[in-house]
Parts: C-alpha cells; structure tokens; sequence
C-alpha cells in the first residue's frame, strides 16, 4: 500500500488474540505499551467506521477480551467463535466474517506476531488481500524470533506499519475532515505511548 491516504471504507481490521492468557506473553512490548495501542487503532476504528474483527484463541475457561478494546470499538466490534487453529484463515467462521465485509485491505494487530499475526497475514495476503501489520500494536515472544517473522512478512508483500502511520493516513486532509479533532487527539495518545515506550528502553 501507498503512503496515500487510507480511505475508511475500503479497510476493516482484523485484532488477534487480546485476551487473558495471551497478551502476557508479550516479550517485545510490554504489556500495558501493547493494551494502549491495541486500543488506539479501536479509537481509529470507531472515528471512522471501520469494521473490526475481534479474533480470540479456544482456550481453557471463558475467553476475556481486554475490556478497552471492546469498550472502545462499540458496536463495531464484530466478534467470531473462538478459533481453534493459530491462523484466523484456517478456522472457517473467521474467514466467513472476513469476507462478509467485502473489504479487500486488512490492517492486523496481535500476539504473538511469530504464531497467529504471522500465519493470519501470511494467508491473508495469499487469499489476495492488501495486507498491513501494524508492529506496535503486536507482541511477539522475543525480539530475534519478532524479527524473523516482520522480515518473513515483508518478503512475502505484507506491509508493516505502525499505528501513527494508520493514523496519519486515515486523517487525510485536516481542513476537509469532520473527524479531524477527535483522529488528532487520538494521534497524539499515540505518540505518548511511544514515548514512554522510549523511556522504558533506555
């Protein structure tokens, strides 16, 4: 994808596995840097009206979204039966809901990047998707096997990107947008997030 601006109604996003029992085996990002950006691209997402599929692992007990998330996305949240496979394109119900959208660019976000982001965008793209990865909003397991799987991406056409960059595109033009304000004021939670982030690593 170009550095154009995004438009809202040709993308969805798919946000995989954050969930209790996963989120916390982030070793890249830490946890509560990986949670606010989670939830940031959902603030994107609800601004401007763009679908977002909440994908979640089968695992023991009930499956807990982060709360944020959900909170955040309202009613465009679109939930899918827990998967029982890593990869969202290889559980039949998720892959329905993909395609019921009828969106032909996915943003992605998750934990782990090395498991389920790696695998879903891997498909996704083969499926004939524009595929983007959106890198600080996935938790990966350490950051040699991370880069493993963001240099296995790039080289099989998925874009990396990251939520400034989302943010930035899907804005546009300041004067011309009614949804300026609010995509500014989520821009700039952004860049706190990567400032402490910055701050922690030093």
């Amino acid at each position: 994808m170009s550095a154009l601006p995004i438009n809202p109604n040709e993308i969805a996003f798919l946000l995989i596995d954050f969930q209790e029992g996963i989120t916390e085996l982030s070793r890249t990002v830490e946890q509560a840097s990986l949670r606010a950006a989670a939830i940031s691209l959902a603030k994107l997402a609800r601004v401007f009206g763009v679908p977002t599929i909440v994908s979640t692992a089968m695992l023991e007990g009930p499956t807990l979204v982060t709360p944020e998330i959900e909170n955040a996305l309202g009613n465009l949240g679109l939930s899918a039966p827990a998967r029982t496979t890593s990869n969202a394109f290889t559980h039949i119900p998720t892959t329905d809901k993909i395609a019921s959208l009828g969106r032909k660019t996915l943003l992605v976000a998750g934990v782990l990047t090395e498991v389920a982001v790696q695998h879903s965008a891997l498909s996704g793209a083969e499926r004939g998707y524009d595929v983007q990865v959106v890198v600080d909003a996935c938790g990966g397991l350490s950051p040699r096997t991370e880069e493993a799987a963001f240099l296995r991406l790039t080289q099989s056409g998925v874009t990396l990107t990251s939520c400034a960059s989302v943010a930035g595109q899907l804005m546009g033009d300041l004067i011309q947008s009614p949804t300026a304000g609010e995509a500014i004021k989520i821009l700039f939670e952004i860049c706190q997030i990567g400032q402490s982030a910055g701050r922690r690593t030093r």
